[in-house]
């Protein structure tokens, strides 16, 4: 009988290892979902028995790029205050957000600071409220894409992994845009889900 010849150690250890799958969070995106306490993604978080955090950095009388003056209907260049954030689920980053308001609404306001003052946290429709605009709408356009250096560095994912991009802008009932914000969530650790109201 022959001998059995081995392969190479790099041979050897060549094949397929499947990766432990790993639960996607769900986002939930709906109008019906703002709370008068509490946000949306910790309600979501909660459901799936997970930690919810996030940090955010806020910029005031930061000059509006021409993308999100088009949005807000504003001059490029008009003041806008912007806060960046990074949702956390147990710690670890799911989903990005940059959140740009006209300074012309909220200047000199209790509500000019998304994360601080006595309205801190509330959300975009409830922080309105207290100034006296009343959100009618908002619109979402989702479209997937490659992450970027820096969001795959923020979220811990590979460099041109798959994302959905989502462009969000809230409308008063006059039909002024107040708040537009870009939304980030990474396709390998979150699923998105839909909610619609029905109106009886």
């Amino acid at each position: 009988m022959g001998a059995v010849q081995l392969g190479t150690a790099s041979e050897l250890l060549a094949g397929t290892y499947v990766a432990e799958p790993r639960q996607r969070v769900r986002v939930v995106r709906s109008s019906a979902r703002e709370q008068p306490s509490g946000s949306p993604f910790r309600q979501d978080m909660k459901a799936l028995r997970r930690q919810s955090d996030w940090e955010s950095r806020t910029d005031a009388k930061v000059p509006a790029p021409a993308e999100i003056a088009t949005r807000l209907g504003i001059a490029e260049g008009e003041l806008c205050v912007r806060t960046t954030y990074e949702f956390l689920a147990d710690g670890k980053p799911v989903q990005l957000s940059t959140s740009w308001e006209p300074y012309a609404v909220t200047g000199g306001t209790l509500v000019v600071l998304p994360e601080g003052g006595p309205h801190a946290g509330a959300g975009v429709v409830n922080r309105m409220a207290e100034i006296g605009v009343t959100i009618s709408h908002a619109v979402e356009q989702p479209e997937p894409r490659h992450a970027t250096a820096e969001e795959a560095s923020l979220l811990g994912i590979q460099k041109a992994a798959l994302v959905t991009h989502i462009r969000r802008t809230y409308y008063s009932d006059e039909g002024r845009p107040v708040e537009t914000a870009d939304i980030v969530v990474p396709a390998a650790h979150c699923e998105i889900v839909c909610e619609i109201p029905i109106s009886r």
